[in-house]
Order: C-alpha cells, then structure tokens, then sequence
C-alpha cells in the first residue's frame, strides 16, 4: 500500500513561491495588453469575428440556462412566500434576485467555462504548434492579433449576454408564476420594474464588464504562455476555467462590498 506524500514546510514554501510566479506574469501580461491596447492599426476585422463568436455563439446556451433558471427560482420561492401570505411580492423578488445577482454571476459562470476553456485550448494548441512564433517571424503582431482582440470581445459581450439573460429569465420567471397562479402579462411586467431601481440595474451591469475581461484575459493568458506540447493545452484550458470563474467570485463579492459602501443597496 502506497503511502500518501508528506507535505512539508519546504513543499508549501514551494507552492507558495510558484503562486507569487504566476501573479508576477499574469502582471506583466496585464501590463502588455493595456500597452499594445492603445497601439496604432487595431485589428477591427478579427476584433468583429470574436465578437460573433462570443456574443452570438455563446447566446443559445446563456439563452437556456437563464429561461430554466428564472422558472426553477419562481416555483421553488412560490412555497416559502405563500406561507407568509406574500405571494404577490413574488415578481418583485424573482426581478430583483435575478438582476441584480443570479443572472450576472450565472451568466459569467458559462462564459468562464465555454469562452475561457475555448480560448485557452485554442491559443495553447496555436503556441504549441509554433503557430505564434511563425506569426512573429513574419512581422504580425501576434499579441495584439490574438490576445488584445479576444479580451475586447468578452468585455464588451459579457454585459449584453447578461442584460439578454435578465429578460430571458424574468420572462421564465413570467410562465414560473402563471404554473400555479394567474398573473396578466401588464400586471406581472409592471410589479417587475415597479420593483427595480438605478441602484439594482446599473451596479450589476457595470461588474460584467469586469467579468469578461477577467474572463477573457485569464484564458489568453493561460493559452498564449502554454509548454509541454499537447499535455500542456489541456492544462491551459482546465486552469483557465478554474482561475476564472474563482475570480468571478472574487469580483462579484468586491462589487457588492463596494454597491453597499456607495449606498446602491
């Protein structure tokens, strides 16, 4: 029988070394974009082509999970509201939940694993296969090509996918209430934005833009710096998951720290 490894002061301090490795060079891969960022000749063409992939492609999936998910909340809180007689608050609180939480952390949650694992796995097969370096040779500016371009498109793409995702799932929220109920169409839609504000609509709107950048920049990351050939592409797409959709988290509880300081709750 195989002894489990001992984990030794030494290990941890390794661990710890090769995190604080890996902060310094997702920095510097940071600085690098803002700086080709703002460079001449952008790549409209490619920029447009991400666009679709991301925001069009993407749309069916985040389009499904929202209708499910805004149907599930409202016949799973219908129960708990009836039996404190407040059944009728139950549009303002599916709207409000929905908004101003669910649907942007869902929503990026799907995106990390879709758009991030996509671009990780095709960036790392693009390095691995010297695709890049051939790029370099030839004069193209691969970083601004391929990195800056995809790390655009998922910012800018991120918060239509989750303003989509808020109506498609109030609107199963909509049929949720009507399976057991019988609410008007006016009456539901008029208790929904009698119920949302500036402060619910506007903060979760801005957070996605800092989802998708942390999104796309975490699977360009993770592709673009990927070795140990084909081994290594598999990696680059599983840990581009991971990191990004920790860092989701991470970003949403940032936000909502700083909507309370405001004064936005």
């Amino acid at each position: 029988m195989k002894l489990p490894k001992w984990v030794g002061p030494l290990d941890t301090l390794h661990q710890f070394e090769k995190f604080l490795e890996e902060l310094g060079d997702l920095s510097r891969f940071t600085t690098r974009f803002f700086r080709e960022l703002f460079k001449p000749r952008p790549e409209v063409e490619e920029f447009v082509r991400q666009c679709f992939w991301v925001g069009y492609k993407s749309l069916p999936l985040v389009g499904i999970t929202a209708f499910i998910m805004g149907l599930v909340l409202t016949i799973q809180s219908r129960p708990t509201l009836v039996e404190f007689g407040a059944e009728s608050l139950l549009p303002n609180m599916v709207a409000v939940s929905l908004v101003r939480e669910i649907s942007p952390v869902i929503t990026a949650l799907i995106c990390a694993g879709k758009i991030g694992s996509g671009m990780g796995a095709e960036l790392g097969s693009m390095r691995v296969t010297e695709q890049i370096d051939a790029m370099e040779v030839s004069g193209t500016n691969p970083f601004k090509y391929l990195v800056v371009t995809r790390v655009l498109a998922t910012t800018l793409m991120l918060p239509i996918l989750s303003s989509l995702s808020n109506a498609i799932s109030i609107f199963g929220g909509y049929l949720g209430v009507n399976i057991r109920g019988s609410v008007s169409w006016h009456l539901y839609w008029t208790q929904v934005f009698d119920s949302l504000s500036f402060g619910d609509i506007v903060p979760s709107l801005i957070k996605t833009f800092f989802f998708g950048f942390a999104i796309g920049l975490i699977g360009c990351y993770k592709g673009y710096n990927t070795s140990r050939g084909t081994e290594g592409v598999g990696r680059s797409a599983n840990s581009a998951v991971v990191i990004a959709s920790l860092l989701v988290f991470i970003l949403d509880l940032i936000a909502v720290q700083l909507t309370d300081i405001l004064g936005f709750t």
